[in-house]
Parts: structure tokens; sequence; C-alpha cells
């Protein structure tokens, strides 16, 4: 059963140093509804298909039922079987000196990305995968993973702004296999990172990769070939 969930980010923008978000899970109403797998929804039509929905929110606004602190990012949740998939970034302090537009300065900026898995009814976190990852986007938007998790039965599939792709077991977080884009690819990171969410079409999982000769890359969903 799920509501209503978001995910409220701020940080200031001068400083490109990400905070933490909140999560917070509000029921709309106790009914049973459609998973949230992955980007714009089960179909990919960014469209809810069970009853029960609220035309207008209450004046106000709807009941928090849980919160919980995460780090900075711009990807939605997923939802599935019970639990919530989100990704995040704690940064480390900076010492780069923005010259120029900073919309269009790169510099290298410290920190972690990560995907945790919640439990749908309460919050709490069940497991957190976290990979060492230095920022060379544009300094602006140093603040968090762009992409939304996407769930295929017993796996999940996270892209991290600098390429990092992962193949997890969904219910414990256990590495079934990995791409970096940068090393296996030769690619440079795009001005504002990689953002294309990973797309499950039958056995395969297709991404946008850029670069010469891997535009749009196949891999075999369950080995990464």
């Amino acid at each position: 059963m799920i509501g209503l969930l978001t995910a409220l980010g701020r940080w200031p923008w001068r400083k490109m140093i990400a905070r933490a978000i909140v999560v917070g899970l509000c029921f709309v109403a106790t009914v049973w509804a459609d998973d949230w797998p992955h980007y714009l929804g089960p179909q990919y039509d960014l469209t809810w298909r069970e009853g029960d929905i609220l035309k207008r929110l209450p004046e106000k606004g709807l009941p928090v039922v849980w919160k919980t602190k995460i780090g900075g990012g711009y990807g939605g949740p997923s939802v599935a079987n019970g639990r919530v998939y989100v990704m995040d970034r704690e940064a480390e302090p900076s010492t780069a000196k923005i010259e120029g537009n900073p919309n269009f300065f790169r510099a290298e900026h410290p920190g972690n990305e990560s995907v945790h898995c919640l439990r749908e009814s309460d919050g709490v976190i069940l497991w957190t995968h976290t990979w060492l990852c230095q920022y060379t986007t544009v300094t602006p938007y140093a603040n968090g993973p762009r992409c939304t998790p996407t769930l295929d039965g017993d796996r999940v599939y996270v892209l991290g702004a600098e390429g990092h792709l992962w193949c997890l077991e969904a219910k414990t977080g256990e590495v079934e296999w990995a791409k970096d884009f940068r090393k296996d690819y030769g690619v440079e990171t795009p001005n504002w990172g990689w953002s294309s969410h990973p797309l499950v079409d039958g056995d395969q999982l297709i991404c946008v990769v850029g670069g010469k000769g891997s535009a749009v890359v196949s891999y075999d969903k369950m080995t990464g070939e």
C-alpha cells in the first residue's frame, strides 16, 4: 500500500554543497496501489491506474507517516514489493575555485554516491550500497545522482552521475555485476553527468552511454555482457 512518495531537496546554490534531503511517505488513503518500479511508472507513461486517488489535496497537506534523512540528489524514488529505492550523494569539502561562468566550470568534487533500500511501511533503511565517486560535472550540478533506480524482478539497476552502473540484488544489495562507462568506453563525463535512466526491455538493459561506437549500449540484464 502506498500513497504519494516525495523527495525534497534543499542546498545553497552558490556553495555547491549537497545537503540532506528528506524522503516522506504519505498515505492519501489506505488502498492497494500499483508499484512504481522505475522512471515514469509501471508502463512508462507517467500514469497511475489505481482508484481512490484524491483530486484535490487537503488544505493542510498530507499527513506524514515517516521521513528518513538522506543525501542530495536529483533522481526520484522507485517503489516495489514493499520497498523504496533511492540514490543520493554525500559530498566532501572541495577546494575547487570557480573561474568564469560557474554554469560551465568543471572541477573535481570528492564524495560518495549510494543507493538505499528503505522499508515502505516505516522508512527504515534495510541496506545501502556505497561507492567512491569524485564528481567532474559542471560545479553547480555536483549535488547528486540524476537517475531513478530501475526495478526488474529480483534486481535493481542504478546509474550514477559519473557513469557507474550497478546491477544489485533487490533484497540484499549484493552486487551481481557492474560497469564503469568512463573506463569501459573511454568517454568523458557529460557536463551535467549521466542522466538517462536504465531501461529494461525483455532480456536487455539499455543505457545511453555516449562516445564513439557506444552511443547506446544494450547489456544482458542478468550477466552484464
